[in-house]
């Protein structure tokens, strides 16, 4: 098996069954598929019934896809791939992407432009930042998502039903960042 698909089987534990949360802006959603993105994935409108019927194969493919290579992840240092990976289907990839960006720049390995794009500064600062922090690295990465649950329950307190998930979905990546 390889690595992108063990991660793929991390994340599909971590997101579960079809849910259809009232207070989730994601909507209908199976195995961390939102309907916007199956929509986006089928080039047309997806019904909560194509989302609910969605197999765990084609959740695969959009995650390599539209998550991991798409985004360039797998052109990030083995170290970071699974949390920004995981990071890019909770947040979005553009915002994952920024959680490393600027946890670089705080360190003083930059400048790198904070644009949330996989680029060939990003990919230089990543390799260094390994390089430099190994796992303290991972432990400021968890500690920057950690912040931004918070500044989203702040911005939204309806969202605080989900706060201890995600930060239990956070507390996952720990064990690797003592190591």
């Amino acid at each position: 098996m390889s690595s992108v698909e063990r991660m793929i089987d991390d994340i599909l534990r971590r997101e579960g069954g079809f849910s259809e949360h009232p207070l989730d802006r994601g909507g209908a959603t199976n195995y961390g598929i939102t309907q916007r993105t199956l929509s986006r994935y089928f080039g047309r409108a997806a019904t909560v019934r194509e989302v609910r019927e969605l197999t765990p194969e084609l959740a695969r493919d959009i995650y390599e896809q539209n998550y991991y290579l798409g985004p360039g992840i797998h052109r990030l240092p083995d170290l970071v791939q699974p949390f920004i990976f995981d990071s890019a289907v909770n947040h979005g990839p553009r915002r994952a992407i920024r959680f490393l960006q600027n946890v670089c720049n705080d360190a003083g390995l930059g400048p790198v432009d904070v644009d949330g794009a996989v680029g060939p500064q990003t990919v230089d600062a990543a390799r260094r930042a390994v390089e430099e922090m190994g796992p303290v690295l991972l432990a400021a990465l968890i500690e920057e998502r950690r912040n931004f649950y918070h500044l989203i329950v702040q911005a939204d307190p309806s969202q605080e039903v989900f706060l201890r998930g995600w930060l239990r979905r956070v507390k996952e990546f720990e064990t690797e960042a003592v190591a």
